[in-house]
This record gives C-alpha cells, structure tokens and sequence, in this order.
C-alpha cells in the first residue's frame, strides 16, 4: 500500500467538523496505517469578528443555531444539544484559545493529544454547551483528556505555540482551502466536507491504488463575504 498522510484542518467551534472527526476516528480504526495530522483553521479568530460578521455576537449565536441543525443532521449520532445551547446566556465562543489549547496538546503529546483535547472541546461545546473560550472550561477537559496539565499549560502560554497555529493558517492559503472540515491528502488530494465514511474510504482506497480522484465537496462551514456559514 502507498503511504498516505491526511491533514486534517478543522476549528473547534465548526459544527461540522464535529461529525467528521468521529468519522476520522473510524478511519483510524479501519486504516491504522493511515497517518492523521490535525492543522488548524479559525472562523472567528477573535470577539470583535462576531460584529463585523454577523453585526452583533448576539445576532452571530442566533444564526449559528441554524448551523446546529444541520451539522445535527449529518451527524451519525445527532449528538448536538441544540435546545440546551439555546438556553446558555454566554455568548458563542471565537476560535483561537482552543486552537491554541490544542497546539499546546500536540506539543506535549503528539497529534493523539491534539484530537484528544479537540473532541474534548467540541463535546464540551456541542453537547455539554460550555463555554470553550474561558480558560476554566478549557483547563478542565485538557485535564479530563489525560494530557500532562503542567507541561501543556506550558506550552499554552509560550508564543512559540500561537506561531504554529499560524502557520497552520498558512498552509490554509498555500492548499486554497475554503472552509472547514477539509483533508488534505499526500499534499494534494482534497476533501471538502462533513463526507460519509464510505465516501472518505473510496477515495483513500484510490489513492493507495494510484487511481486519481477528483475533489469532493460536503457540508463544511466557511467565510462567505466576511462572515462564517456553515452548508
């Protein structure tokens, strides 16, 4: 078999990438010679996109429940907590201190602790309905995910980790990646979308047997004139 690297950007506030990292885990599972790397993409790098984007952060969580509906709905497991979200009085959360937080995960233990700490942020966020922006609730699942919490804080706060996260952001230019979830594979071979596990398989099968794929498209979330969407 041809060896195959997939990139994996994804956000930790994308409702899709939800589904679709339960569906890379059963790839691992299928594949476990299949190399998964997790890269970062933020939809909201910081509070005040949420006003440029949506007008208000109010008007922005109010939109993204909709988001919530359909990611609910290509979810294997409609794992989404819509109603309990709908009930929260904070405001939705914006996407780099998780990012961060995950880096800080891969620095410490590798791409394991990075999706370890990025599933974790995303139940939290998607089923728990927690805050993932406040540093309380992002310390408590690094130290539910079994992370070493003292080296990882280390890295959290050290300069050197939001630089890789940057430079996630540009390799985000380099492969022209519009939205989110998105595998980059063997470096040139995409896969945009929240796609079923069948259609994952039948293009990696491809390419381990040399046979060019075309790109493919499922729902992902994306910037849209300035502001997320998620389709």
């Amino acid at each position: 078999m041809n060896k195959v690297t997939i990139e994996f950007f994804h956000d930790v506030i994308c409702s899709f990438c939800f589904p679709m990292s339960y569906r890379m885990r059963q790839i691992q599972k299928l594949m476990p010679e299949v190399q998964i790397v997790h890269r970062s993409y933020a939809l909201v790098k910081s509070a005040g996109d949420f006003d440029l984007m949506f007008g208000s952060r109010t008007a922005a969580k109010d939109e993204i429940m909709s988001h919530w509906e359909h990611a609910n709905h290509n979810d294997d497991m409609h794992r989404f907590n819509i109603s309990g979200m709908r009930q929260k009085d904070f405001q939705f959360p914006s996407s780099m201190k998780g990012l961060v937080a995950c880096k800080a995960a891969y620095f410490v233990a590798g791409d394991a602790g990075y999706w370890d700490l990025f599933d974790a942020l995303q139940n939290a966020l998607f089923v728990e309905n927690r805050n993932i922006e406040e540093k309380e609730i992002i310390t408590d699942c690094v130290r539910k995910s079994g992370i070493d919490f003292a080296a990882w804080e280390q890295y959290y706060n050290n300069q050197e980790t939001k630089d890789a996260v940057e430079r996630d952001f540009l390799l985000v230019k380099k492969y022209n990646i519009q939205g989110v979830p998105a595998l980059v594979i063997n470096g040139n071979q995409q896969i945009s979308g929240a796609q079923p596990l069948s259609k994952i398989i039948q293009v990696i099968e491809g390419i381990t047997k040399e046979k060019e794929q075309p790109t493919s498209e499922g729902a992902f979330c994306r910037l849209v004139d300035g502001k997320f969407v998620c389709e």
